[in-house]
């Protein structure tokens, strides 16, 4: 699983609700990601292109377990990248299938707008730009099944552990 495209950066203690406001939260889920970093970025979600790349200072997605993960991926960002990531943001992103790595040092490797190269098999962060790299913190196998298989609840679908409720 790899990515290269245009990194944003965020500094350090992103919190959920940074990420996903709470009253955003209580939206449909199509329409969620347009409030995503409203309060500290707004007008971002407009510049975000399908792919692009977030590389984050410590402690991303600290906070509530609302799905702020869903959100980012909903938006069309491929991957988060980070010094350390909020344990709890971390299983939301493996459970609806948004790409997460830790990379110590990965803050400074990037200026924003520079281009970003993640290789989750490898676990490397490249930055395209000044061609610079570093390695990151292996995401366990069995989590990256469940990324690549869409999610927690595809995959539990897909096992026949679940099923979901037909659509009109």
């Amino acid at each position: 699983m790899k990515f290269k495209a245009r990194a944003w950066k965020f500094p350090d203690n992103i919190n959920t609700d940074l990420i996903l406001p709470s009253p955003a939260s209580m939206l449909p889920v199509s329409e969620q990601p347009r409030y995503v970093f409203q309060a500290n970025r707004p007008g971002w979600v407009d510049l975000v292109q399908p792919g692009d790349i977030i590389v984050a200072g410590t402690n991303f997605g600290m906070g509530s377990s609302r799905p702020a993960a869903r959100s980012l991926r909903n938006l069309g960002l491929s991957c988060v990248v980070a010094e350390s990531l909020n344990g709890l943001f971390f299983r939301n992103c493996v459970n609806y299938a948004f790409p997460a790595m830790v990379c110590a040092g990965v803050s400074t490797l990037f200026e924003e707008g520079e281009i970003a190269e993640v290789d989750f098999d490898a676990s490397t962060v490249t930055n395209a730009t000044t061609a610079r790299s570093l390695r990151g913190k292996p995401v366990p196998r069995q989590l990256l099944d469940i990324v690549k298989a869409g999610g927690i609840y595809p995959l539990l679908a897909k096992a026949g552990a679940i099923v979901f409720p037909a659509t009109t």
